[in-house]
């Protein structure tokens, strides 16, 4: 309190300078008693001034102390365990809020100390902070995760992954940056269940926020006006009123809401009638097939991420396990575990074929070049990041170290094939819920990529740098095929028919993390150098060639 008083008695100081120049400009109070009785008053008021202030330092005080009692106990369960405190999507969703807007907020309370506080650590280079971009993309991934593994808003808010409390439970405050972010980002269906939950635990709580429970019920009532239910909109407006009856725009939108009511009413009756043209049903319809074809293998990639289907037993009954020998002569020596996840295209996962100490390597070595993932630009060829790819990655060349080169000769040693025309060790870690939607590793026709290399990329093989609690899987869209990593394994499949042209079965995706922290390194090959090793077959395959794949089943229960 001490310390509170002294930062702000500049402002204590200047009131008794205004109080001695009123005593100097009324001069001669003393020479009666009536005039000194007014004294009294003035007192008194010095003292309601006082003790408010007094009352709304501790307040204030109090406030920080809170603040900075939560950040202690969430530091030390961060040190405690690193990987999982960061590898769980709420505490990394939570921590950057902690240090945008809340530490806005804690400025804004205290803004001599906060300020020296922030310029200080902003003078050395190990200290850093997130900005309202990263917010917006750690709300987004959470979505991503909620939609994608069938989660609970609810169950999130508390801290619960699939059941299980893995973090602190969010705060009202949380839930309700949480539901802005997605706001501002139009996903106003997501926007509106975090409102939602805001306003449960806003009641719950009873604490004293930035926002007010009014704030929340204008952000649930416009975003059921812009998803089209204007008479749920219509409802909560009318709640809001009866909180705040000079709320600035409310009033103004009950009649905007009983006019779209009406004539959303009036065009029913019309199409009733048959007086209404049905070109917007055409349209709607035409959208709808437009659309068919990727909600259908969005369903699929869902479904293959939360692993609840099975290769068809046909292909299962097939597959078997080897050790690989014959590539090169050392694999006599030591044969490489080779899993045979499917045929035709065939899928290989390479067991045991990175060590911990490459792992650790490579990952340091990638570290300090870490840049947003980028994909080729179908129209321009050129490298553009796109919110479909969430992720950071870096290159490795051969020459730079023994261990990188060891690792691209035994990529020769596994496939076969040659290391003439490979690309660089690109190096992957996927951030909060990163993913990359399903794609096609080779180019197609109409893509303008690959110009710096000989040849479309004829394989592709991922090493799986670490383990994932849950989530990360790679996923065959079109085969109904999950891989879920295993660190130190390695997933291999060619890209191309034997004709060279790129075969769309071998579309797949990397599902959100859900919980951890995944690494991979991919080593893309071109077909130059190829062809004595894999020569095209004579047989001619289109790209647009489609194999009968067999329908993927429904996990049975075990």
């Amino acid at each position: 309190m001490e310390m509170a008083l002294q930062m702000n008695f500049p402002c204590l100081l200047c009131c008794i300078m205004v109080l001695n120049v009123l005593t100097w400009t009324k001069a001669e109070l003393f020479t009666a008693i009536s005039e000194v009785e007014p004294l009294l008053a003035t007192h008194k008021r010095i003292i309601d001034d006082l003790d408010d202030y007094i009352a709304k330092e501790e307040e204030r005080l109090i406030t920080l102390k809170k603040h900075l009692n939560i950040y202690k106990r969430e530091h030390e369960k961060a040190m405690d365990d690193i990987p999982n405190y960061l590898g769980n999507p709420i505490n990394a969703f939570t921590l950057i809020k902690r240090l945008t807007t809340d530490l806005d907020l804690i400025e804004q309370s205290i803004k001599i100390g906060t300020e020296y506080i922030k310029n200080v650590t902003m003078n050395h280079d190990d200290v850093k902070y997130p900005a309202l971009e990263d917010l917006t993309g750690a709300a987004q991934a959470l979505t991503r995760l909620q939609e994608t593994y069938h989660l609970d808003v609810h169950e999130l808010s508390e801290g619960m992954l699939n059941g299980v409390i893995y973090s602190t439970p969010m705060t009202a405050g949380d839930c309700y940056e949480l539901g802005r972010a997605l706001y501002n980002e139009k996903d106003f269906k997501n926007a509106l269940a975090w409102m939602m939950e805001t306003l449960r635990k806003y009641k719950a709580e009873e604490e004293n926020y930035y926002f007010s429970e009014i704030d929340v019920l204008e952000y649930i009532s416009f975003s059921h006006y812009l998803l089209g239910d204007v008479r749920v909109a219509l409802e909560w407006t009318k709640k809001l009123l009866e909180l705040d009856p000079k709320h600035p725009r409310a009033p103004g939108n009950i009649p905007h809401y009983q006019k779209t009511i009406a004539e959303q009413e009036a065009k029913k009756l019309l199409r009733l009638r048959g007086d209404l043209g049905d070109d917007s049903e055409t349209q709607k319809e035409t959208m709808s097939e437009e659309l068919s074809e990727y909600h259908k293998e969005r369903t699929s990639y869902e479904i293959l991420c939360r692993g609840e289907m099975d290769i068809p037993t046909e292909i299962a009954k097939r597959l078997h396990c080897r050790y690989l020998t014959e590539n090169h002569p050392f694999l006599r020596l030591a044969p490489i575990k080779t899993e045979y996840m499917y045929f035709n295209p065939d899928v290989v996962i390479f067991h045991d074929v990175m060590s911990d100490d490459e792992i650790h390597f490579i990952q340091e070595a990638a570290k300090p070049r870490f840049k947003r993932a980028v994909v080729h630009d179908p129209k321009t060829g050129e490298l553009v990041p796109a919110n479909y790819r969430i992720s950071k990655s870096a290159w490795l060349r051969d020459e730079e170290s023994a261990v990188i080169e060891r690792v691209s000769q035994r990529v020769a040693d596994m496939t076969g094939l040659s290391m003439e025309t490979a690309e660089d060790l690109q190096v992957v870690n996927y951030g909060i819920g990163g993913h990359y939607e399903p794609h096609y590793d080779f180019a197609r026709k109409q893509e303008n990529a690959f110009k710096k290399f000989s040849g479309n990329r004829i394989a592709t093989v991922l090493f799986y740098m670490s383990d994932v609690a849950q989530g990360g899987a790679t996923v065959f869209t079109k085969l109904g095929l999950s891989l879920f990593p295993e660190k130190g394994a390695a997933a291999f499949w060619l890209n191309l028919h034997p004709s060279g042209e790129g075969d769309l079965a071998t579309r797949h995706a990397a599902c959100p993390v859900l919980r951890g922290s995944k690494w991979v390194s991919n080593k893309w090959l071109h077909q130059g150098g190829q062809e004595l090793l894999k020569p095209c077959n004579l047989e001619y395959q289109d790209e647009s060639m489609t194999r009968k794949i067999p329908k993927p089943v429904p996990k049975t229960s075990r």
